[in-house]
């Protein structure tokens, strides 16, 4: 366990965000259509309140999200998550393979290493000192997504979760229903997105049904978007609230790119 210094957090977070948001400069410019460009997207999140992956867990407090994926077939997709307090809150190092891919059917598989991260209060020589500790978990994931015709999807979504220490959970299956609605024209250039999804959730043998969605309001013209998510307990044995939710205001942009020579 290691003391974190509030400042030293911050501007660590700080950095990393203007890395992320000044890094698409860096990459090719020129189009070449003899070849199949990789894709380089991004987004930065700032919320009322941190949602996890997986939604019935929730940070409590405003929250930071930075977002990264690069790469074409197999790609790469790192998210630094961590409150506005400048703590860290989760490190999730993503890798992810199309594995099919046709006019109406996809499966994605991927697995992730992860750190998760809790303060704790710990008295040394009768001062009270805030310690940032981390949790080591490796995941793995499958889904499988159906088109039904332009802008509407469904899919079922597999997530399972191993817990590395003796004090954190070991076994969480995760598994989802979802739909997405995508591009419900509002004006000629405001439009609108949801994702409504029913999932099960198990954590070391006691499990839960939940209802969660989320909703993005955005413009064809402008990389910002403002997003709501919420989430609500159906049944559950585990401690979770009953009902979640967030807004979020989110930049993001995507650029296609060749590998410089």
């Amino acid at each position: 366990m290691t003391v974190l210094n509030k400042r030293r957090c911050l501007c660590l977070w700080v950095t990393v965000a203007l890395c992320v948001l000044s890094s698409h400069y860096n990459f090719a410019q020129n189009a070449d259509t003899t070849k199949s460009p990789s894709q380089f997207s991004a987004s930065a999140t700032i919320t009322n309140n941190g949602i996890s992956i997986i939604p019935t867990f929730s940070l409590g407090k405003p929250a930071g999200i930075i977002e990264l994926a690069m790469g074409k077939k197999f790609t790469f997709e790192p998210q630094f998550r961590f409150s506005l307090e400048g703590k860290p809150w989760s490190i999730v190092l993503w890798g992810r393979y199309k594995l099919l891919k046709t006019d109406r059917f996809n499966l994605n598989i991927g697995a992730h290493p992860a750190l998760i991260f809790k303060t704790i209060t710990n008295t040394v020589n009768g001062v009270d000192k805030e310690i940032i500790t981390s949790q080591r978990y490796f995941a793995t994931e499958i889904s499988p997504n159906y088109i039904l015709r332009k802008n509407v999807s469904v899919g079922v979504y597999y997530l399972y979760s191993k817990g590395m220490k003796e004090s954190s959970s070991k076994n969480t299956h995760f598994i989802t229903l979802n739909s997405n609605f995508s591009n419900i024209k509002l004006t000629e250039d405001y439009f609108l997105k949801f994702n409504p999804q029913v999932y099960y959730l198990n954590i070391d043998g006691k499990d839960g049904v939940y209802f969660s969605s989320g909703f993005t309001l955005a413009n064809k013209k402008y990389p910002i978007s403002l997003q709501s998510f919420i989430n609500k307990t159906i049944k559950t044995d585990l401690t979770s609230k009953d009902f979640v939710m967030n807004v979020s205001l989110i930049y993001s942009f995507n650029k296609n790119y060749l590998p410089v020579k």
